[in-house]
């Protein structure tokens, strides 16, 4: 079945029907929040920015959770030297991602005159480890599940 959303999901069919109920799932669980504020906006008083952002990241947290945790991001990972393989790509991936996005943060304190060595160092080191652990974590789920089914 074609959509406009087709762009987005991957060619495998498993993968993509996973990732539509994990995208519906979200929704469902953004439709309620909402809800829930709508109603509660009578006896609380939240900004709307607030609210927003909120149900935004209650979607995306949400998806990437259940992405994450479900295993199905490294397919062709079965055996152990397979995993060694993928862990130390990893590694490389993620070193290169933090190099990147410490220039492109660099570049952004320093013409945002904001320049603080600590939020610098703070910043990428909290996202390069955030961003290794999340793969890692999907990577070994993805590793256990596919050494279940051989």
């Amino acid at each position: 079945m074609k959509s406009w959303i087709s762009f987005l999901m991957p060619n495998d069919e498993y993968k993509e029907k996973k990732m539509l109920y994990f995208l519906a799932e979200g929704g469902v669980l953004l439709f309620l929040f909402l809800v829930i504020m709508f109603i509660s906006g009578n006896f609380i008083s939240l900004d709307t920015a607030v609210i927003l952002l909120a149900g935004i990241a209650i979607f995306l947290f949400y998806n990437l959770g259940r992405y994450t945790l479900s295993g199905i991001e490294h397919t062709d990972i079965a055996t152990e030297k397979e995993y060694k393989g993928a862990l130390r790509a990893l590694k490389a991936r993620t070193a290169s991602f933090v190099v990147v996005f410490g220039i492109g943060y660099l570049i952004y304190k320093i013409t945002s005159d904001q320049a603080s060595w600590y939020d610098f160092f703070g910043m990428v080191i909290s996202v390069g480890a955030l961003s290794f652990l999340l793969e890692f974590i999907s990577l070994k789920k993805s590793y256990k599940k596919n050494k279940e089914l051989l």
